[in-house]
This record gives structure tokens, C-alpha cells and sequence, in this order.
């Protein structure tokens, strides 16, 4: 347990089980831990009391027992193993040896990223201790930086309140059981039994935040974590090579695609070496099934360059920031030749953007579920008007908020004495930003970011991409400066006239 500020005890019982109670350590899901001394031999432990609302409660306790018969069959230096328990006593409380330290949560904020040596001997000794449990049948299934404590820097994994031993029928109950959104596999997110591939997903995940301070799936509300772990759409920009193309097969979405334990230890042992893991298809059936149970290894470890992220060269960043300029330019300029339509044509392609995000992402969970079907377009399609009518609240929402900054912008113009015309630029411009930065702004940023970085790859598709954004865009900037701004019906409207333009 960590060395918090200890505080005050939260009841009025200052033994428990032949133990005196120390101080308040934290608190979880199912009960208190408490800093505690045995009487007799005076040795120091970490002391877990069942919540109050499961003292009494035949589950409660089972699950408690549950959790002792798993603690007790590890043996490991990197577990902090069980010391003593009793499910069954009035007060039902677990003890596990004490670990001073801080938590790897605590050191990563109070000291920023690990060094690379350091962090990768953190993976191999955090492997090393997920492997122990393996090896007696127990998942952790709750691998994250809060609940590993730094021993003098070497990792010891606490709390195993989600452990479950593996061919424990009650594994695949749900509700009741829940991991940490960032660090918690897609399988046991979606409600699929947890399998040692199940850690190896956390044990990168944990990895990947010591190394570069951030979370791999970003930080904010835990169903967007969920649909990026869902997605593989994870971030180890900030991790040295050849790590991050082990990283980045472990956080692999699919649990079949993921290397094994034993794979990961016998390279972690070597880090110079570089690191293969072999697909599904590429096995044999009996080393699928293998596979499949990940509690062998499978792949052997080969000279092959690791998949990790892509590099983007000068060029393409290049191409990248022409195409945006491109996009921002005809965005603004239909604003200013066209203000009586060209907001509501901005706030319409955003919301057919925000219901296109939407079917993507049903597509998503759709084959996430059942995998591909032939009638995948014909229900996006049928369901088309309904993601249309779901996506327009938040885009009226967003709207309104845009129109509030087109207010000021408008003002603005008017004080420093702009022309009509850059003031309606400016307004444009304004509208632009607020889309961008409001509400729900991952729905629009998203999918118009990934088509970017998509076009801007090769020179053919960019090419094309820019020559239809800047012929868009030009049309607009050409009308504003030759004609100036064109309002609807040929007259200027009345708030035109009102500020002087």
C-alpha cells in the first residue's frame, strides 16, 4: 500500500482480527484498507475491511473468499501476496503484506516519465509479477498505476479485488465486477470473459503511461476511452523503439493479436532484440487454440522490424497544412461572399459530419460484436434519418454557441473599423473556431483530421484533395474581390446599414 498522508479511521474499531488499526490507507470498491499491526508478532500489513453494506451479505462474503483463495496460491516478489484472512468472521477482512512507496500514478505525476532503462526494467519486472499469478490460474484483471507500488522502484502489484481464479465459473458474472476505463481490456468491456490476454492489454496500457506520463487511450470520459481501446486508437507518440512496436501489438483490440506473456518476457529479457509476433492466420489450429487461451507462447521471437507508429516526414506535414489551409479558407470565404447562406452551408456540413460519426461508430460496435455482414450498408443506410435527427440537437447547440462569437467578432470589426468585408471574414473565421472547439467537438474533429492525414500520405490523393479544396475555395475569395459580399435578394440587410458599412 502507498504512504498517503494517513487520516483519521473511518469506524470506531480499533482491532479487527487480532490486528490493530494503524491508519486509513484508501478505499475501493469493496471495502476500506487500513495501515494495521498484529498484536502478537507486531508485523506491519495492509488490512482490507468489507464494506459495511456486504457485512451480513452470503455474496459479499464469497466473493471476499473467492478473493483469498486466489491471493493465497500467489508467490511472488512483485505481488503483494495475502498474509492473513477470515471471510467468515463478524467483520470479514483480508490482509496482504505492506509495501512502502509511492504509487506509480503518484510518481508519474509528482516526477514526470520514467527513463527508458527504467521503464522498460518496469515492464519486464510488472510482466515478470502478471506471469506468477498466471502460472497459479489467477487474473488481476484491474492492472493500473494506482494499484502498482513502487518498492524502492520495483513495481509490486496490490488489490487484486477483480482477481478471479481462471476456470472460476463466476468470472463471467457481471455488474458488479468492473475494471478502470483507460487501462480496462475491450473484451471485458463489452461483457467477453477476461483471459491472460486480458492483462497483457492492461500490462501495456500501464506500461505506456510510466514511460510517457499519458494514458494510451487520452484521459476525459470513460466511454470515449472505451470506443478508442475498442478501436486500437491508442497514442505512444514519446516511447523509444523497439518498445512501442511491442506496445502497440499488445494494445491490440483483439486478444488473439496480442503477443503472450511468455512472449513478452523472453523479449524483455533481451530488449535489444527485435520483436515478430506472428497472426492468427499464420498458425497452425492447434497453436491457434493456443493462441486463443494465451497461456503459452506461440510466435517465436525473430529479426523483423517492430510495427509502431509511422513516421511523418517534412513533406507530408507540408501537404497536411496546404490541405488545411485549403479547408479553412473556403470554410471562411463562403462566409464572407455568401453570409446569408454560407453559415447555415458550415453548420450543415458539420452536421451531416457529426451524423456521419455517428454510423461509423455503430459500424464499429457492429462488427466489434459479430464481425462483418453483408447487410452492414443497408442498416446504415435505413438508419440514416434517425442519426440525422440524433446528431441535431448538439449541432443547434453548437450552432447557437458559433453564433454568439460571429456576435463579437461582428463588434469587433465595427471597433477597430474594418471593412464589411474582412468583418465577415473575421466572423467566418470565428464560427469556424467555435464548431471546432464547442460541444462534442470530437464528432467533427475526428473524422475531418483522419481524412487529412489520410489524403496527405501519397502525392496522387493529396494532389486531388487540394485541387478540389482550393477550386472550392477560390470561388468564394474571388467573389469577395471583385463583387464583394452577395446577401440573398440583393439588398443589404438592415443591421449592415445600422453599423455604417
Amino acid at each position: 500500500m502507498t504512504t498517503a498522508p494517513r487520516r483519521p479511521l473511518a469506524d470506531h474499531r480499533d482491532t479487527v482480527g487480532g490486528y490493530d488499526l494503524l491508519s486509513l490507507l484508501g478505499e475501493g470498491g469493496m471495502g476500506r484498507v487500513h495501515l494495521a499491526r498484529h498484536r502478537t508478532s507486531g508485523e506491519q500489513v495492509a488490512l482490507k475491511v468489507l464494506r459495511t453494506q456486504f457485512v451480513g451479505d452470503q455474496e459479499g462474503r464469497q466473493r471476499l473468499a473467492r478473493e483469498v483463495s486466489s491471493l493465497q496460491r500467489v508467490r511472488s516478489r512483485w505481488v503483494a501476496g495475502v498474509v492473513d484472512a477470515d471471510p467468515w468472521g463478524q467483520v470479514p477482512w483480508l490482509a496482504t503484506r505492506y509495501v512502502q512507496g509511492p504509487t506509480l500514478h503518484d510518481k508519474i505525476v509528482n516526477d514526470g516519465p520514467l527513463a527508458r532503462g527504467k521503464a522498460e526494467q518496469l515492464a519486464s519486472d510488472l510482466a515478470e509479477g502478471i506471469a506468477d499469478c498466471h502460472a497459479v490460474g489467477v487474473l488481476h484483471r484491474d492492472i493500473k498505476p494506482a494499484n502498482i507500488i513502487l518498492d524502492h522502484g520495483t513495481p509490486i502489484l496490490i488489490d487484486f479485488g477483480l482477481a478471479r481464479v481462471t476456470d472460476d465459473p463466476k468470472i463471467t458474472v457481471t455488474g458488479l465486477l468492473i475494471g478502470t476505463p483507460g487501462y480496462l481490456p475491450p473484451e471485458i468491456a463489452v461483457g467477453d470473459p477476461a483471459t491472460p490476454a486480458s492483462d497483457v492489454h492492461s500490462w501495456a496500457a500501464v506500461v505506456t503511461y510510466a514511460a510517457t506520463g499519458r494514458p494510451p487511450f487520452g484521459e476525459g470520459n470513460p466511454m470515449k476511452l472505451m470506443d478508442r481501446a475498442r478501436r486500437g486508437d491508442h497514442d505512444l507518440e514519446g516511447v523509444p523503439q523497439p518498445l512501442r512496436g511491442v506496445l502497440a501489438q499488445a494494445l491490440s483490440p483483439d486478444p488473439a493479436d496480442r503477443p503472450t506473456l511468455d512472449e513478452l518476457r523472453e523479449w524483455l529479457r533481451t530488449p535489444r532484440k527485435l520483436f515478430v509476433h506472428k497472426p492468427v492466420e499464420q498458425l497452425s489450429l492447434s497453436d491457434r487454440a493456443e493462441r486463443e487461451k494465451a497461456t503459452t507462447p506461440v510466435a517465436p521471437v525473430m529479426p523483423v522490424a517492430p510495427a509502431g507508429p509511422r513516421s511523418v516526414g517534412g513533406l507530408e506535414k507540408l501537404r497536411r497544412a496546404a490541405l488545411w489551409l485549403a479547408l479553412l479558407a473556403f470554410a471562411v470565404g463562403v462566409i464572407a461572399a455568401f453570409p446569408s447562406t454560407g453559415f447555415w452551408v458550415v453548420l450543415g456540413a458539420a452536421w451531416l459530419i457529426r451524423a456521419g460519426t455517428l454510423a461509423a461508430g455503430d459500424l464499429r460496435r457492429w462488427r466489434w460484436y459479430r464481425g462483418r455482414k453483408w447487410h452492414d450498408a443497408p442498416r446504415l443506410l435505413i438508419g440514416a434519418p434517425w442519426r440525422l435527427v440524433r446528431s441535431l440537437p448538439k449541432t443547434f447547440v453548437v450552432g447557437v454557441w458559433g453564433f454568439g462569437f460571429v456576435v463579437a467578432a461582428v463588434l469587433i470589426g465595427f471597433a477597430l473599423q474594418l471593412s464589411l468585408e474582412a468583418t465577415l471574414g473575421l466572423s467566418g473565421l470565428a464560427f469556424v473556431l467555435a464548431l471546432w472547439t464547442g460541444s462534442g467537438r470530437d464528432r467533427l474533429r475526428d473524422p475531418v483530421t483522419s481524412a487529412v492525414r489520410r489524403i496527405s500520405v501519397r502525392w496522387v490523393p493529396w494532389i486531388l484533395g487540394f485541387a478540389v479544396a482550393l477550386t472550392l475555395a477560390l470561388f468564394p475569395l474571388q467573389t469577395v474581390s471583385e463583387e464583394g459580399s452577395q446577401f440573398s435578394g440583393g439588398d443589404e440587410p438592415w443591421w449592415v446599414e445600422l453599423l455604417g458599412w
